[in-house]
């Protein structure tokens, strides 16, 4: 790709920048298994749930489209709600505990080849953003050492305080696009989920790369990429050309 075609990047953190979406699909299974045990509920949650109903979603949101496919219907509560309250906002918190519990053990590594496509996209002056429904982007960035190179977050936290509707609506690319005064046909969406993907064509942005850790590069073209790599280092020689 002619990176001269384009001033900003716009980077989903989960599963583009950093492994945490498997992190985060860990908790997610724990969570979500563990609260079906409790009930009787026989079918599991897998995998393929979590890239159907949660992947790249507000985390309420992505709480909500799953208990729907098994036709459970919870109370929404609020955001302070404990992890141990049985509504939508207390199992969102209960799995954000399980993460953050993982995270502490175990750490984070941002992947090798989006530090090379990051660092080189660094040295040509392309502005950078991250764009992510986790609320702990910052402390995940932070964590990975990457946080110098993004001078804009647009978080769940942000989106929250901002009244930005969440992914698959383009509203926190925008917001971050609009924030680095870049516009959005000048800026690059980076995203592995389908409802990321499906923001960035809502969005109308420059154009939308789709990163394959796992959805299917066919499912991503089919949700709004208009191009998919298996890995960020694949576009590092493109980033090295100077304007």
């Amino acid at each position: 790709m002619d990176w001269n075609e384009y001033d900003a990047a716009l980077f989903d953190l989960d599963g583009v920048i950093t492994p945490t979406a498997e992190v985060h699909m860990r908790a997610w299974d724990k969570m979500f298994n563990d609260f079906l045990r409790d009930r009787g509920v026989e079918e599991p949650y897998t995998d393929a749930d979590y890239f159907t109903y949660v992947d790249g979603k507000p985390r309420y949101d992505g709480v909500r489209s799953f208990l729907a496919s098994r036709g459970i219907t919870l109370p929404d509560g609020d955001p302070s709600d404990p992890a141990s309250a049985e509504t939508v906002s207390g199992l969102g918190n209960r799995k954000n505990a399980d993460l953050e519990e993982i995270l502490a053990k175990e750490g984070v590594s941002p992947y090798p080849g989006s530090v090379k496509l990051v660092k080189a996209l660094a040295e040509r002056g392309t502005k950078m953003a991250i764009v992510s429904s986790s609320r702990n982007a910052a402390a995940v960035l932070t964590a990975a050492g990457m946080i110098e190179h993004f001078p804009v977050i647009v978080s769940g936290k942000e989106a929250g305080e901002r009244g930005l509707a969440g992914k698959p609506a383009p509203d926190t690319f925008l917001a971050a696009a609009e924030d680095l005064g870049v516009p959005k046909e000048r800026a690059v969406v980076f995203e592995d989920a389908l409802s990321g993907v499906a923001a960035g064509h809502a969005g109308d942005f420059g154009l939308v790369i789709g990163v394959n850790r796992g959805v299917g590069a066919d499912a991503l073209i089919e949700h709004g990429a208009d191009v998919v790599v298996d890995d960020l280092a694949e576009l590092v020689e493109g980033a090295e050309v100077t304007a």
